[in-house]
């Protein structure tokens, strides 16, 4: 049987749109490459990008492994003796192909290089063939084996991803399987890969993708406490497999959660990683996992959390706003004072010019009372439309929801507005002692820096507990949505998002240093989603570390051991993004700190991000 397509031809050194969002771009020409291609291997190459990009092809042979709208992805059935060249590619057909899996085909057409996102992405791109024919040979052949991975079969690098390329990775002669992740899962790229009893680290996400870690976990990084597996500053796992549910559905899955036996599908990418496209898997089992519960505050404790809400508005449904406010009374024990961050105005993603939140509040609050809460308050300062960065529309914010019947006070002073900046300025304090105080409360710090453009800008409040003035600061900085996937072709990956941390730093630096050149022991706390880890540079500014000068706040987080430390699960890595700081003058009372893991491992999470809390000894 032979069936002939059509597709836009590519030659090499150029490239040339075929549809929306879609390029195929070629390598640049290899003077060593082959004479001419007869099997997968070499086509694949041992590069990120074939040497025959813009070459026609005929009589390929392979086997095919799986059937998508638009083509099939095929393997070799006769390898080479090089781990470095993948046997796998996809056959790009336009329409749903004749061919089925367990078909042995030969395909004449167009070697091309796809890239997800287009041509300007930073994705990597995927080796195909743009079939102008294929011939069935044979029907019901049995796949090739699966490539294992993991301790009983190909390993993949235990810590670096990429390692010795500056630039664009797909221009570049180094291709080092055994040592650099990108290039290890490249050199499997189409190909028929498993992985034995999986474990997930990271819960299902919206796409329908789990990662998990081949053989329950053994031999990987430094493991969580309760399953998953911690980011470190030089170890970003690549020996994590992400599962994707394109070619077979994939079920709710916690971290811990297994599936006992052999997961097999084809290795592909798209999107900034590389993904395991399921084909047969086992049911899943249970890891047993359960939401944490923090003890209650006891008298004379300031209990203090910081909470992300995750464009939370009142198009959500209301079963969202009781389950937020469940965790807030069950899983936090009702604390006095907490940073509210990812709180969104009260028409949400809708962009009709409206700021206000106070209908959100209002939801929330009722629904934290109906769950046996006690009666909240809010503070907060509404954003210029469309200034402050999160959804469009949702002119998403930061803000204190706190409770008064413990001793906690806010002191409301005028002058807070979007764009007028707050600075720091002596008050008396009791017995006629002077301390550091807000021009206003609320008000907002350096609103109109170049380091807030187009993020939250951070919310300073005074408030009293009991006798002791304290100023507490709520951020949320800017998002690492633009930042370029660790597997991406650009190596190192860019990451935007780390300069503006670092310019955000030194504003907040700045202002506590202002409160503390008032008074040494001023009591500061500085919490929110920082959307950066307590290793990275920007956190290392205000708390010190290695590499870093003391800074002038202390990460009570950073006391808690590696395996603990995370309040997010992005990609299967748990790391921490939310903090609570102190200035010297409160980390020198007796305090504890808590991370109430309630969400980031869970496929039923109401939010993305589980809640940071602090407990302090203030009597």
């Amino acid at each position: 049987m032979i069936v002939t397509f059509l597709r836009v031809l590519v030659r090499a050194g150029s490239a040339v749109l075929l549809a929306a969002g879609t390029v195929t771009v070629p390598a640049l020409p290899s003077a060593s490459a082959p004479k001419a291609a007869r099997h997968v291997h070499d086509i694949q190459g041992a590069a990120h990008a074939s040497p025959f990009v813009g070459t026609a092809v005929s009589g390929i042979p392979g086997v095919v492994l799986a059937v998508a709208e638009n083509g099939f992805w095929m393997q070799g059935p006769t390898p080479d003796r090089d781990p470095r060249t993948s046997e796998g590619v996809f056959v790009f057909t336009r329409t749903r192909p004749t061919a089925v899996a367990g078909d042995l085909v030969r395909v004449n057409g167009l070697v091309g290089e796809f890239r997800p996102g287009g041509p300007l992405s930073a994705n990597l791109s995927r080796t195909e063939i743009e079939a102008t024919a294929v011939a069935v040979e044979r029907r019901g052949v049995e796949p090739p084996p699966a490539v294992l991975l993991g301790p009983d079969g190909r390993r993949a690098p235990g810590a670096v991803i990429d390692d010795d390329v500056r630039g664009d990775v797909e221009r570049s002669g180094a291709f080092e399987p055994e040592r650099d992740g990108l290039d290890f899962y490249e050199s499997l790229e189409g190909m028929r890969v498993a992985v034995d009893d999986a474990v997930a680290v990271g819960p299902r996400a919206d796409f329908g993708e789990i990662p998990v870690l081949p053989s329950g976990g053994e031999g990987s990084g430094v493991r969580t406490g309760r399953g998953g597996i911690v980011l470190r500053d030089r170890d970003a796992n690549p020996e994590r497999v992400i599962l994707d549910d394109t070619l077979l559905p994939l079920p709710a899955m916690n971290v811990g959660d297994r599936l006992p036996g052999r997961t097999a599908g084809v290795l592909d990418y798209g999107f900034g990683d590389f993904k395991l496209l399921v084909t047969s898997s086992s049911r899943v089992r249970g890891g047993g996992l359960s939401r944490e519960r923090a003890r209650p505050q006891g008298p004379g404790e300031l209990a203090v959390a910081t909470y992300s809400l995750k464009d939370l508005d009142p198009g959500d449904p209301p079963a969202r706003f009781d389950a937020i406010a469940r965790q807030i009374v069950t899983g936090l024990a009702s604390p006095d004072l907490i940073t509210v961050t990812g709180l969104q105005d009260n028409s949400g993603p809708d962009s009709d010019g409206t700021v206000a939140a106070d209908q959100t509040v209002a939801q929330l609050t009722a629904a934290i009372s109906a769950a046996g809460g006690p009666a909240y308050d809010w503070r907060s300062i509404d954003p210029v439309d469309g200034a402050d960065g999160g959804e469009p529309g949702g002119n998403i914010r930061v803000g204190f929801l706190f409770r008064g019947d413990r001793g906690l006070a806010f002191v409301d002073r005028p002058g807070g507005t979007a764009t007028a900046p707050v600075a720091a300025v002596p008050v008396e304090g009791p017995f006629g002692v002077r301390t550091a105080g807000l021009t206003a409360s609320p008000g907002r710090i350096a609103p109109l820096d170049l380091a807030w453009n187009g993020a939250r800008k951070p919310l300073a409040g005074e408030f009293l507990w009991w006798w002791r003035r304290i100023v507490v600061v709520a951020n949320h900085w800017t998002a690492r949505g633009g930042d370029d996937s660790p597997y991406g072709r650009f190596q190192p990956p860019r990451a935007p998002s780390a300069s503006a941390h670092l310019a955000q730093a030194r504003r907040v630096g700045e202002f506590v240093g202002a409160l503390r050149a008032i008074d040494p022991n001023a009591a500061v706390i500085v919490a929110g989603d920082f959307n950066a880890p307590g290793h990275s540079p920007a956190l290392r500014a205000l708390t010190g570390g290695p590499g870093a000068r003391p800074g002038p706040l202390r990460d009570p987080v950073a006391g808690l051991p590696e395996r603990e430390r995370y309040t997010v699960v992005s990609g299967g890595n748990a790391q921490d993004v939310d903090h609570i700081l102190l200035s010297p003058g409160l980390a020198r009372a007796p305090y504890e700190v808590d991370i109430v893991h309630l969400n980031a491992e869970f496929a039923d999470q109401v939010t993305d991000h589980d809640p940071v809390l602090a407990r302090i000894a203030l009597p």
